[in-house]
């Protein structure tokens, strides 16, 4: 029976251009006790669709028409019921968790008084049984020492801990339906697992129905019952898991199960949306007949070119060679200023790079992989060991030496709306390096190179007056490897440069990558935790674990014959992505 009923729900956003369609009045039905999943790229209406649910949807956007009505005996028009009566509903009857909670948790609040108000709220009980009731939920959601937990503040918490707190306020009132939008983009694959286990456990013991919303076809093969596929603003395919995953009918569901790096296979490249349509200048669709087993067949690269590329590569000298590398950072300490203990970030690394290799690093949040890659570039000052880059020991340069190497070496950050000045254009922003270090005769010749590095990254001359707003994620994250390359680098660092993008725009900049790889011959460091991503990327593989090397060696080897149990526990964490014994293993008993 149906819980929940979406007809013709049509969302616009008012803008200086004129209105824009977010949501395309679509429509469906949410099941008693199942769970919804909703998928499609940024910008595809999902999220906008869940805020129209729970009335949260704020200016510039509005509901232009369509009913959501809520209740299986007599159901009410959530969209015709004044906001006093809508509260009761809202965080009660139907929660929601957001996919960034650093930003839904109140930083000056703890974490327990802010479950302990939304109880208080909701069942009108004292605040001494709210945080009985608020130490069951942290204890339900598997939080490590709830009492500690209930009076940390939200900074004091880890990505995945601040997450099972959303949760645990969001099942808080016990609600009927759970809402959740992109709940684990941007966690390890080992603590989004976690996450969906917990919440597909809290679904079943509650008998809750579920959205959940989310840019990446193997989330929804671990946790979805049904999927309803969204394209600019529209349901474009809908059916069960196996359905989709086994016989999707839609161009764009091709595109979206062939982006994903698959893990039976190493591709020269991913294949991309466009490899499945592409829209016209009058809006209408070109779609190609391609099957997305074709569309990944067709760009396999054998094993064997697979060994001859990484023995070519090892012949050479090594580019860059680590010994013994450890950062140390002290944590606590006494009145006389004594340190208690360190906290070995990096202990004891060593390992080479040969030009032209792309070397992976892989582990959980906290491993070191990101102080190490810092620490390379000496953004970050060691503790001990030596950093060979092309025999010049870095460790012993002077900081207008480093300054003058680091033209060759550069990283490319995680974030890059935190990256670039929100005051300064993109065109600005790369040739800032170039006046820096004195590139080019003048700022015509740096203007040029700007714009021949915006096409080169896929983005238009157009782009340069353009501010860091003004872009999606993608086009931004393209913006930071342009200036990045502004330099003329040979080498470079990536640090979780594609973790918070949709699967279809992680695509085509680890394409892009790869180009540029092949056309100017750099030689990368590239860190994730997706285990997945850096299989596709990498030459040879580094995991790392509590600041030590686990294991290394050539990526697929890795994969396919772990040798320690911790690379064991990432590969199974990866999202099964829709395989055939993924499917039945979601099956019933």
């Amino acid at each position: 029976m149906s819980i929940l009923s979406i007809r013709d729900l049509t969302v616009r956003f008012a803008g200086e251009q004129g209105t824009s369609t977010a949501v395309n009045g679509i429509s469906f039905d949410l099941q008693k006790g199942e769970v919804l999943g909703i998928v499609g790229e940024s910008g595809s209406g999902k999220s906008v669709t869940s805020l129209s649910v729970m009335r949260l949807l704020s200016e510039p956007g509005s509901i232009d028409k369509g009913s959501v009505h809520f209740g299986e005996d007599a159901p009410v028009d959530l969209l015709s019921l004044p906001e006093k009566e809508m509260r009761h509903f809202r965080g009660n009857r139907i929660s929601m968790i957001f996919q960034e909670p650093m930003t839904s948790l109140n930083p000056v609040f703890t974490c327990g008084f802010q479950v302990d108000e939304a109880l208080m709220l909701h069942k009108k009980i004292s605040r001494k049984q709210a945080k009985t009731e608020t130490l069951r939920l942290f204890e339900q959601v598997q939080l490590p020492d709830p009492e500690r937990i209930y009076k940390a503040y939200p900074h004091e918490l880890s990505g995945g801990q601040k997450q099972r707190v959303m949760i645990a306020m969001a099942m808080s009132c016990e609600p009927d339906i759970l809402i959740a939008d992109e709940p684990t983009t941007a966690l390890d694959v080992t603590v989004q697992q976690t996450i969906l286990k917990l919440m597909l456990d809290l679904q079943q013991q509650n008998g809750m129905s579920v959205i959940f919303i989310t840019h990446d076809l193997g989330v929804i093969a671990e946790i979805a019952d049904r999927v309803l596929v969204m394209y600019k603003g529209n349901i474009v395919e809908q059916g069960t898991v196996e359905e989709l995953f086994h016989n999707p009918q839609h161009p764009y569901t091709k595109g979206l199960l062939a982006c994903r790096p698959p893990l039976d296979k190493h591709l020269k490249r991913l294949p991309v949306i466009a490899d499945f349509m592409q829209e016209q200048e009058d809006g209408s669709l070109h779609t190609t007949p391609i099957s997305v087993q074709d569309a990944i067949t067709r760009e396999t690269i054998s094993t064997a070119d697979r060994e001859a590329r990484l023995q070519q590569l090892q012949e050479q000298d090594p580019v860059l060679q680590v010994k013994g590398l450890k950062t140390w950072f002290p944590s606590g300490g006494n009145w006389l200023g004594g340190n208690k203990h360190w906290v070995k970030a990096v202990d004891d690394v060593s390992f080479d790079v040969y030009p032209g290799e792309t070397l992976g690093l892989v582990g959980e949040s906290g491993c070191g992989k990101t102080t190490l890659g810092r620490t390379i570039l000496r953004l970050q000052e060691p503790t001990g060991g030596q950093i060979i880059y092309k025999g010049r020991d870095l460790l012993s340069l002077s900081s207008k030496e480093m300054r003058d190497l680091r033209k060759e070496m550069q990283i490319i950050f995680q974030d890059p709306y935190s990256s670039l000045n929100p005051r300064m254009t993109i065109g600005a922003a790369i040739r800032e390096p170039m006046t820096v270090h004195g590139l080019y005769s003048n700022e015509r010749e740096r203007t040029e190179k700007v714009i021949d590095l915006l096409e080169k990254v896929n983005l238009s001359a157009d782009h340069f007056g353009r501010y860091p707003h003004e872009f999606s994620g993608g086009q931004r994250q393209r913006v930071v490897i342009a200036r990045a390359l502004s330099l003329n680098p040979s080498f470079l660092i990536c640090d979780e440069s594609v973790s918070a993008l949709d699967v279809s725009v992680q695509a085509q900049v680890l394409n892009l990558l790869i180009d540029l790889r092949e056309s100017f011959g750099f030689t990368y460091i590239f860190i994730s935790h997706d285990l997945s991503v850096v299989k596709f990327m990498s030459d040879r593989m580094v995991v790392m674990n509590k600041g030590k090397i686990e294991e290394m060696g050539p990526a697929d080897a890795i994969y396919h014959h772990p040798q320690s149990a911790y690379t064991q526990r990432l590969i199974d964490a990866i999202p099964g992505g829709g395989s055939k014994a993924e499917v039945e293993r979601r099956k019933p008993e």
